[in-house]
């Protein structure tokens, strides 16, 4: 019986590459000369932190940030961006949560999606994924709307 799983895989190298491709296009940009811009990432935690010297330059990074990651291929619906914050000396920060995996509700909605598409398939959670198996597997999740970035992998027939 045909089957695959579906995943949300985060990945970190590449995310490395955006931040230092990011800070190369903050050193280019003269409006920023003399700005103390602070890249924190913490792959444990699954955390970035991005702090500067005012509001609106944090802005302006987290904007250079965001293309550098699409560039990279990184989705943007992988980081869980939080509210702006007041730092030490005037400075501000911004903390993102990197989606790496699949929740559980997110892996519970997948299979809600599957099992209300009537479709002859099954769906189970297998830790932080979910597998599919079953005879029809085209137009599966087609046009869902699911919170985490979404990848299929291990196709078997």
């Amino acid at each position: 019986m045909p089957s695959f799983d579906i995943v949300s895989r985060f990945n970190f190298p590449e995310l490395d590459n955006a931040i230092n491709n990011a800070k190369k296009a903050i050193a280019a940009r003269f409006d920023f000369r003399g700005v103390q811009v602070e890249f924190a990432l913490d792959p444990k935690e699954k955390t970035l932190k991005l702090t500067t010297d005012d509001e609106g330059k944090l802005r302006a990074v987290l904007e250079m940030f965001h293309q550098a990651a699409v560039k990279r291929g990184l989705p943007l619906k992988s980081f869980d961006w939080g509210e702006v914050e007041a730092a030490l000396a005037g400075r501000s920060k911004v903390q993102a949560k990197i989606l790496d995996g699949l929740e559980q509700d997110t892996a519970k909605s997948i299979v809600k999606l599957i099992k209300d598409s009537k479709m002859k398939v099954q769906a189970s959670i297998q830790g932080d994924e979910v597998r599919v198996s079953g005879k029809q597997r085209d137009d599966l999740l087609k046009g869902a709307e699911v919170k985490a970035p979404l990848q299929f992998v291990n196709f078997k027939e």
